[in-house]
């Protein structure tokens, strides 16, 4: 009886819980309803970059800018989508700065619920990031040759792997003592992954080093997994490694995270 009763209180706490990190995802809708202004990442960024990459470096390299649309738009979503997920850390630390966080702290709430719930409402963003990319290399004249199949098991791929990542940028935010010093480490980690890469241009006239990293980097793996899937509608060797470092990154980066969080919220 007393062990049946443990697992009844354990299901309702993991209830509770749930339905209060729901609440909080609520929460950061909220805010961005309010401050529309926080999602011009999300939607400028991934227009802006299609338009000027197509047409900067379309005759380039592949001839034309209908040729090229192929390999930099799924450059451009893994690109637009990482750099999203940096937000996460931003508004994290914004809200410890304000005094939000010893508000949440006084709440007969679950530690947890304000880091799961902004971590649920971010991946709305993602979600943007996707639609926007795709719609805008449509309007340029890209069909992906596995259809509509093709494009949502990509964006399933991207959104996942952009969520998992986030998870190492909510950890900056807990550690660092301002927003900007986590707009500043975010964009240190990111311009190597995104720039040294496959997502703009091959990796085959890249110097020896810059061409073994380029190889190994998981944005890479992620680029061409969304290359296979949209014009072949397979899921490539890419696809397994690139779904696999993302949940390395989540397993690594979730405890440390959450350990960290939880600590500061004791």
């Amino acid at each position: 009886m007393r062990s049946a009763g443990k697992q009844i209180s354990k299901s309702i706490t993991i209830a509770m819980t749930a339905r209060q990190s729901m609440i909080m995802a609520h929460r950061g809708l909220l805010k961005v309803r309010r401050t529309p202004e926080q999602l011009i990442d999300v939607t400028v960024q991934p227009i802006l970059f299609t338009l000027m990459f197509a047409y900067l470096f379309g005759g380039a390299i592949a001839g034309n800018v209908h040729a090229y649309l192929p390999i930099i738009i799924p450059g451009i979503l893994a690109q637009t989508v990482l750099t999203g997920s940096v937000a996460i850390g931003v508004n994290l630390r914004e809200d410890m700065d304000k005094g939000v966080f010893d508000r949440f702290r006084s709440l007969p709430i679950a530690r947890i619920a304000p880091l799961a719930g902004a971590l649920i409402a971010d991946a709305i963003r993602y979600v943007i990031v996707t639609v926007l990319t795709f719609s805008m290399g449509y309007i340029m004249g890209m069909r992906p040759q596995a259809g509509f199949t093709g494009v949502l098991e990509a964006s399933l791929l991207v959104i996942f792997f952009a969520w998992c990542v986030s998870w190492m940028f909510a950890f900056f935010g807990v550690i660092a003592k301002t927003a900007a010093g986590v707009q500043g480490i975010s964009m240190m980690v990111l311009f190597p992954l995104t720039f040294l890469s496959n997502a703009f241009v091959p990796v085959d006239t890249l110097p020896k080093a810059l061409k073994w990293f380029a190889n190994v980097n998981p944005v890479s793996h992620l680029v061409n997994a969304i290359r296979t899937l949209l014009q072949q509608g397979k899921t490539s060797n890419d696809f397994w490694l690139s779904l696999a470092g993302a949940i390395v990154i989540m397993a690594i980066f979730s405890v440390v995270t959450v350990k960290t969080y939880t600590r500061k919220a004791a």
